[in-house]
């Protein structure tokens, strides 16, 4: 059973109840009761009207009827709150020194920079001397000691604090954060463009069902209060 029900079940018990009891009890259960049932009757049909249009009746339907500007501003907290490009500079920057590029390195193969090496110089007007001395075989003893040291300065390179910093600065005032702030913009309009009224109403409603039953209580707990008071200060009268 649901808090209303519950609510406006006791509210009518004690109506009832009322015209049971003896004269003295009477007033006071009596007003308790439909101050109470008021109060949560009230709430509830403010809470209806949250979500429903009932004619005749301004503002009602009020999260249906501002769908839009709901829409609008919840791309607009998105996109403030996690993808501002002050976001997207953290984001990267905490990223980027996370990220230790020397394993790279030591597992990159760089046959291919020897062989480029190797080319340029027998094509090269040394590349006549060296064909005396077995041309491109002779090179061939030089590939291993080569790529140990290329991979020993390409790895101090991208170890050292000038170079993260520079990355940094690159990540940060590129137009790789523009380009992706315009990603996620687009992004986000689209998903939210996939909505529907009746889709938003039903999620608000879904998530806030439990807390606006509370409403309902209260308005009967506060209603039955002020029933109970003005009895007694009618009953004084």
């Amino acid at each position: 059973m649901s808090k209303s029900f519950i609510t406006d079940f006791i509210s009518i018990l004690l109506i009832g109840t009322s015209f049971l009891v003896p004269a003295q009890y009477h007033s006071p259960l009596l007003f308790t009761g439909l101050f109470a049932l008021s109060g949560a009757i009230t709430n509830q049909v403010a809470i209806y009207m949250l979500f429903e249009r009932v004619p005749f009746l301004y503002g009602s339907g009020v999260i249906e009827k501002n769908f839009e500007t709901f829409k609008g501003s919840i791309h607009a907290m998105i996109m403030k709150q996690f993808f501002s490009k002050e976001q997207l500079g953290d984001f990267f920057a905490k990223e980027e020194q996370k990220i230790d590029l020397a394993p790279l390195v030591e597992g990159a193969d760089f046959s291919p920079a020897f062989d480029a090496l190797s080319k340029t110089v027998l094509e090269s007007k040394f590349g006549g001397a060296i064909s005396m001395f077995g041309g491109e075989s002779a090179l061939e003893g030089l590939r291993d000691p080569f790529e140990r040291k290329l991979k020993s300065s390409i790895s101090a390179i991208v170890s050292s604090e000038s170079f993260k910093a520079q990355v940094d600065e690159y990540i940060q005032d590129s137009a790789l954060s523009e380009d992706m702030l315009d990603s996620v913009e687009t992004l986000i309009t689209t998903r939210l463009d996939e909505l529907t009224p009746a889709m938003v109403k039903e999620l608000v409603q879904e998530l806030i069902k439990e807390h606006l039953g509370w409403l309902v209580v209260w308005g009967g707990v506060f209603g039955g209060l002020i029933g109970l008071l003005s009895s007694v200060l009618l009953g004084q009268a």
